[in-house]
C-alpha cells in the first residue's frame, strides 16, 4: 500500500506532478533544493505561469495533501514512491546534463528506508536508467533497504500540464519486476477508476523495459517537431507557388495517418521539450553510430524561421531603421510564461541591431522574456497591453498565438498603428477580417492581403 509520495525537483515537470497526484489523494512532498522556491511555494504561489496549478497548490497545501521542502532525508525515509523530476538541461553537442540526475538519486539511495519504487521521470537518453540511475543504487541504497527502479515518462505540455497529468492519452511504464507494476498500477489507480477521470479504456498503458520507456519520451517530442519543420517547409512552398498552408493543412490531417495535430505552420517550435529532445535523441543516435540526418534536418528548418519573419518585415518595409516595431507575444507559446528557445529572443536582438524601436507586449511572459534578452535599455520596450505596444507603430508582428491577440479589437488596433502593417508568425488572424479592416496582412504560406 503506498502511504506517501515523493517529487524531487518542482519546476515545469515535477510541481503539477505533485500536484495531480495530490488531487487523485495522495499525500505528497515536494523537495526542491532552491529555497527560495520552496518558500515561494508554501505560500501558496508557483514559480512560474500554469493554469491550474495555483488553485491546486493553494488547495492542498490547506488540506495537506501536499507540502513543499527543500529538506530531502525525511521526505525521502518516509515515501513508498520517489519520484525524479530534476532537470537534464541540454549540453552545447545536444546532450543531456545528467548532473542533478545523479544528485538527486544518490540523495534518494542514502536516505530510503524501506521498499521504495523509485520512478525515473526526467527525460533522458535511453539506457540512462541502467547505465546511470541503477549503478548509483547499488552502490548507495543500504543493504537492508528493498527497491525497484522504474522509468515513468512524462507527457506534459506547457500551458495544460495539469490538464495532461489528470486526463493523459498513455501511461508508459518502464519496469524490471512485477512488484514496480503494481505500485505503478496502484499509483494511477485513482485515476483510471475514478468516477470524474479518464476511462481506463481510453488510455494506452504500455509495460515495457526501462530503455524502451525513456526511448518513447524522446522519440515523440522529436516526431512532433518534424510534423512542424515538415509544414513549415510546405509553407515555403506555398509562398513560392500562391497555394494556401491552411487548406493544404486541412487535406493532409483529414488522413487518419497523418491527423491534424501540429500542422500549424509559422515561426516553428520552441520551449523546454521538443527542441532539447530533439537535440539529444540527435545526439544519442550519434553516439551509437546512427544516421540522424532526419533529426538535424528538422532542427535546421526550424531556427531558419526567425530568419524568413525578419526577411519579410525587411522587405515590406524597406528596411527597419529608426521604425517602430509592435511585438505582441514573447513566450513560446501561449498559455505559459516560458521563453526557452522562443523565436522573440533571437528575432527581437537582430531588430534591435538592425536600427529597429521595438515595443513588445505578453500578457505573462514579459519578465522572464526581459531576465532571458537583457535588452532593457536597448531600445526594447515593455509594454502594459497590446495596445499601447501597437501605438505608432510601423508594423505589428505577432509572434504567439494568445487568445486575446487573435480576439482583439480591429478597428482599434487599425486607428492605433501609424501604418496598418501586420506579419503574423502563427497564422492565427483571420486573413478575411484583416482585409475587411484595411490590413495589409502577411502570414505564412498564405496569400498577402493588401500587399
Amino acid at each position: 500500500m503506498i502511504g506517501k509520495i515523493c517529487v524531487f525537483g518542482l519546476g515545469h515537470a515535477g510541481l503539477p506532478t505533485s500536484l495531480s497526484f495530490a488531487e487523485l489523494g495522495w499525500t505528497v512532498v515536494g523537495v526542491d533544493y532552491d529555497s527560495e522556491k520552496v518558500k515561494f511555494i508554501e505560500s501558496g504561489k508557483s514559480p512560474f505561469y500554469e493554469p491550474e496549478v495555483d488553485v491546486l497548490l493553494q488547495k492542498h497545501l490547506a488540506n495537506g495533501r501536499f507540502v513543499a521542502t527543500s529538506e530531502a532525508a525525511e521526505a525521502v525515509a518516509s515515501a513508498d514512491v520517489v519520484v525524479i523530476c530534476v532537470g537534464t538541461p541540454q549540453l552545447p553537442d545536444g546532450g543531456a546534463d545528467l548532473s542533478f540526475l545523479r544528485s538527486a538519486t544518490a540523495t534518494i539511495a542514502r536516505h530510503m528506508t524501506g521498499y521504495t519504487l523509485v520512478v525515473q521521470k526526467s527525460t533522458v537518453p535511453p539506457g540512462t536508467a541502467s547505465s546511470v540511475v541503477a549503478p548509483i543504487l547499488e552502490e548507495c541504497v543500504p543493504q537492508r533497504v528493498q527497491y525497484d527502479l522504474a522509468v515513468n515518462p512524462e507527457f506534459l505540455r506547457e500551458g495544460s500540464a495539469v490538464y495532461d497529468c489528470l486526463h493523459p492519452d498513455r501511461l508508459v511504464f518502464g519496469v524490471d519486476s512485477q512488484r514496480a507494476k503494481e505500485v505503478f498500477m496502484e499509483l494511477y489507480g485513482p485515476l483510471l477508476d475514478g468516477d470524474q477521470r479518464v476511462p481506463s479504456e481510453q488510455v494506452g498503458i504500455v509495460v515495457t523495459n526501462w530503455a524502451t520507456a525513456e526511448l518513447i519520451k524522446q522519440a515523440s517530442n522529436a516526431f512532433l517537431a518534424t510534423k512542424i519543420s515538415f509544414i513549415n517547409m510546405l509553407a515555403d512552398m506555398c509562398d513560392a507557388s500562391g497555394a494556401n498552408v491552411l487548406d493544404l493543412a486541412r487535406g493532409l490531417g483529414s488522413d487518419p495517418r497523418i491527423n491534424h495535430h501540429y500542422l500549424n505552420a509559422g515561426l516553428g517550435f520552441g520551449g523546454q521539450c521538443l527542441p532539447k529532445d530533439l537535440r539529444g535523441l540527435a545526439a544519442y543516435g550519434k553516439g551509437v553510430g546512427v544516421d540522424v540526418n532526419i533529426l538535424e534536418s528538422v532542427d535546421v528548418v526550424n531556427t531558419s524561421r526567425v530568419d524568413r519573419i525578419l526577411d519579410r518585415v525587411v522587405s515590406l518595409l524597406g528596411g527597419v531603421e529608426e521604425r517602430t516595431i509592435a511585438i505582441w507575444g514573447v513566450a513560446f507559446k501561449p498559455g505559459t510564461d516560458d521563453v526557452a528557445e522562443a523565436p522573440s529572443l533571437n528575432l527581437i536582438p537582430k531588430l534591435v541591431d538592425l536600427g529597429a524601436v521595438v515595443r513588445v507586449y505578453d500578457p505573462e511572459a514579459l519578465g522572464a522574456f526581459q531576465e532571458a534578452s537583457q535588452l532593457s535599455d536597448t531600445g526594447v520596450y515593455a509594454c502594459e497591453t497590446g495596445l499601447q505596444a501597437a501605438e505608432d507603430a510601423d508594423v505589428l508582428l505577432i509572434l504567439t498565438d494568445w487568445y486575446e491577440f487573435i480576439h482583439f479589437d480591429l478597428s482599434l488596433l487599425k486607428t492605433a498603428m501609424k501604418s496598418p502593417v501586420v506579419i503574423d508568425g502563427r497564422n492565427c488572424m483571420n486573413a478575411l477580417e484583416m482585409e475587411r479592416h484595411g490590413f495589409m496582412y502577411s502570414g505564412f504560406g498564405l496569400p498577402p492581403v493588401g500587399i
